[in-house]
């Protein structure tokens, strides 16, 4: 069987009357990782076939003697690599954590099994979860299942190619400026970055903590609304996670958007946006209105700092956060005749080329007699888009627009032009500066058969709202998507 054969709700059906069995999806998941290795490159490790297979096997017997199951029970999951896994290893793309085994799973990780998924391995990622090409990976660059020639987007990459192309159901990502629903809109699934704190970042290996949210992708909008559900609640373990109830974004994927405000603003389809990418997500948004929706164009002036204001903050952050990596305390230890040898030669080799930039860049921002003119005023362009996205959710529910300005670029295309790289997350990093909900959903392919996505951002916690206009899109642009090159049958 091929897992891209089939929605979300088609395989719990497919589980509960038994015409499907959890190993059916787990062998068609490993065959396929198999198939694609060498081309894709998707996984930096999977978990040994015999322990998957014998979970499977559990929930088929379960099953088979009538108990009543988790909403994920024997789903295949692939885990991004920077969300720790105990007993799978855990190395964010990075030779600075080669070989490191976390004492513990993470809380999103430990939810997710409790609610029956089973972790089929751990996905190729940015280094860090830093770049939105999947290019910067000490285990070499991911590739896109639609194109093979183009990047899958970035940071999470692996785990969006990997559900796009059927190695998985569900995968699990990392949202700090984009980087789950950037790879979402460029593999063709739905990718969401859920508000601050609804999903405990205990075991998520920090990039920049006031930004990092671990995000739900999945082939079609149910089923990223059912992994939300499993992963997200309160977490002791985490300061930053939100004591409030989980809202129920399951029934909201149905529920229509007749009597719904949207919002597009200005600038988010201009003529820097790709013709082809800016016709799709119009023609998604004349289906919102056809629909029941109203649409009405935003004025947000302080938008057009995102990307500035983001990348001083977030490299800032990046550079307090790294600092534990020194070969003394934590990481890849190099070998040299003194203690500051040790720790040069460590970073030096540890750490690829993007890191280390973004590493000096907040070194720098953060520095004496620089701070002020760089990080504080970031901070401050921060606290102006962030009221002024917000405050323009007192007039619509809901902002739709493109998640980014073009289709999948190719391999090698911007790796060497970092500004045209950051600026692929230009509608993207508004959300995480303010803290809000966003998914991104796809709305067709280009004339070229490349993937677009819709991107769909909310207030804190009005994460229903989401699903609802996600939901709607799904619908009126032809459902799920699936790549030509689908791997092994």
């Amino acid at each position: 069987m091929r897992l891209t054969d089939h929605t979300f709700r088609e395989i719990v059906s497919g589980l509960e009357s038994r015409e499907l069995s959890s190993r059916d999806l787990v062998n068609a998941a490993l065959d396929t990782i198999r198939s694609n290795a060498d081309t894709l490159n998707t996984f930096i490790r999977t978990a040994e076939p015999e322990r998957v297979l014998a979970r499977a096997r559990e929930f088929d017997d379960a099953r088979a003697r009538g108990e009543t199951l988790g909403p994920l029970a024997g789903i295949p999951t692939a885990v991004k690599d920077n969300i720790s896994t105990r007993g799978l290893g855990t190395t964010c793309g990075s030779r600075m954590l080669d070989g490191y085994q976390p004492p513990c799973d993470a809380t999103a990780v430990t939810r997710l099994e409790a609610a029956g998924g089973i972790v089929i391995g751990k996905t190729n990622m940015d280094e860090f979860a830093m770049g939105s090409s999947n290019e910067h990976s000490a285990s070499g660059p991911v590739r896109n299942p639609w194109d093979a020639a183009r990047v899958p987007g970035g940071s999470s990459g692996g785990s969006a190619a990997a559900v796009a192309a059927g190695e998985a159901v569900l995968a699990l990502g990392s949202d700090t400026g984009g980087s789950v629903r950037q790879p979402a809109g460029f593999c063709g699934v739905v990718g969401v970055k859920p508000t601050y704190g609804r999903v405990s970042r205990y075991g998520l290996v920090a990039f920049a903590s006031s930004f990092d949210q671990i995000g739900p992708m999945a082939r079609d909008v149910e089923g990223a609304a059912v992994l939300l559900e499993a992963i997200a609640g309160g977490d002791p373990a985490d300061a930053t996670s939100l004591r409030v109830p989980v809202p129920d974004c399951v029934t909201a994927v149905t529920a229509g958007v007749s009597g719904l405000r949207l919002g597009v603003p200005e600038g988010f389809l201009g003529p820097d946006v790709e013709s082809d990418v800016r016709e799709r997500v119009e023609q998604a948004v004349s289906a919102l209105e056809s629909a029941g929706a109203s649409v009405e164009r935003l004025t947000l002036p302080s938008l057009e700092h995102s990307v500035a204001a983001y990348y001083l903050i977030a490299d800032a952050e990046a550079s307090a956060n790294l600092a534990r990596y020194d070969g003394v305390g934590f990481g890849y230890r190099a070998e040299a005749d003194d203690l500051d040898g040790v720790f040069e030669r460590s970073r030096g080799e540890g750490f690829g080329l993007e890191v280390k930039r973004r590493i000096m860049l907040g070194t720098y921002a953060l520095s004496a007699g620089y701070r002020d003119r760089y990080y504080a005023s970031a901070q401050e362009a921060r606290r102006r888009i962030t009221e002024e996205l917000l405050g323009a959710f007192d007039d619509v529910d809901a902002i739709v627009g493109p998640v980014a300005p073009t289709a999948a670029f190719g391999l090698g295309e911007r790796v060497c032009d970092p500004l045209a790289m950051y600026l692929s997350d230009i509608f993207t990093v508004p959300a995480n500066l303010a803290g809000a909900a966003a998914v991104s959903v796809p709305c067709g392919t280009t004339p070229g058969g490349l993937p677009v996505g819709t991107q769909v951002i909310v207030n804190r916690s009005c994460e229903p709202v989401m699903f609802a206009v996600a939901g709607e899109i799904e619908r009126s642009c032809g459902g799920p998507l699936a790549p030509p090159v689908r791997g092994a049958a």
